[in-house]
């Protein structure tokens, strides 16, 4: 009876709460997906169960035990957790309130009018793909919402209009400054001989090297996108949110990368 009655009492806000912590949860799974953290996200969730399962059975001692660990529990998980934490509070952080639509673009319903970067995305995958006919490594990162210039120290600052001739001689095997990542924004060449943060996905093929590890690695932790061009075979790789994204050829690519500006 006080079930049924609890049933009628559900209103808007709890239908609200529910959403709120489903879209909660879902955020969690993906930025912990695919890494060690995942593992200790279950255990953390078994160890739990059984603490609640220890408490309603009314097991004083061992519930006492548990209930200390748990007592505790938040600054392990904020140790544990750190680099996740961190990307979560780097989304929020790094949004442009400033920037016409910054917030509305994520909700295109919502606006008439969607703002777009202005990268060329023709002349970067056109150069990608003659720099894997030759097998030039490159690793170029396009810049989206989330502010990249605190990598842009780590390299050598530029200032450059992005074009195909461009990109190419900056991967040229004898330049000086074909060695690490280029960060692209709004088609300007913001540094070139960038470090990027590698990944710890343990799930990585061994035919992808250094630079897929720090294309997965700075998509991971930020909400820009990668293009790839393994030195080893020529094979272009697009990388968004962490992981691989196909396509079947340059145009579908090109696509790809257009709408993701967007």
């Amino acid at each position: 009876m006080d079930l049924f009655k609890d049933l009628l009492d559900f209103n808007i806000l709890d239908a609200i709460d529910i959403l709120l912590v489903a879209f909660l949860l879902y955020y969690v799974y993906k930025l912990i997906r695919g890494t060690v953290a995942i593992n200790i996200f279950i255990g953390i969730v078994i160890f739990y169960l059984f603490f609640l399962l220890v408490d309603a059975l009314q097991m004083r001692m061992l519930s006492t035990i548990l209930g200390g660990f748990m007592s505790v529990g938040i600054i392990a998980l904020i140790v544990v957790f750190q680099p996740e934490i961190r990307k979560f509070l780097l989304m929020i952080g790094s949004t442009n309130f400033g920037q016409k639509n910054g917030i509305l673009k994520h909700f295109k319903f919502l606006s008439n009018s969607v703002s777009s970067n202005a990268t060329n995305a023709d002349a970067i995958v056109d150069a990608c793909v003659k720099m894997g006919s030759t097998k030039t490594g490159a690793l170029l990162v396009l810049e989206r919402n989330n502010n990249l210039d605190f990598l842009v120290e780590t390299g050598d600052e530029m200032n450059i209009k992005v074009t195909q001739p461009i990109l190419e001689s900056i991967f040229f095997k004898n330049s000086p400054l074909h060695d690490g990542a280029i960060i692209i924004a709004n088609n300007v060449i913001k540094a070139t001989r960038v470090i990027l943060p590698v990944t710890n996905k343990k799930d990585i093929p061994d035919r992808f090297g250094l630079r897929h590890r720090a294309a997965i690695g700075i998509t991971e932790k930020t909400d820009a996108i990668a293009v790839v061009v393994s030195e080893e075979s020529g094979q272009i790789s697009y990388v968004n949110n962490g992981e691989f994204v196909l396509f079947s050829n340059t145009q579908e690519l090109k696509e790809k990368v257009k709408a993701d500006l967007t």
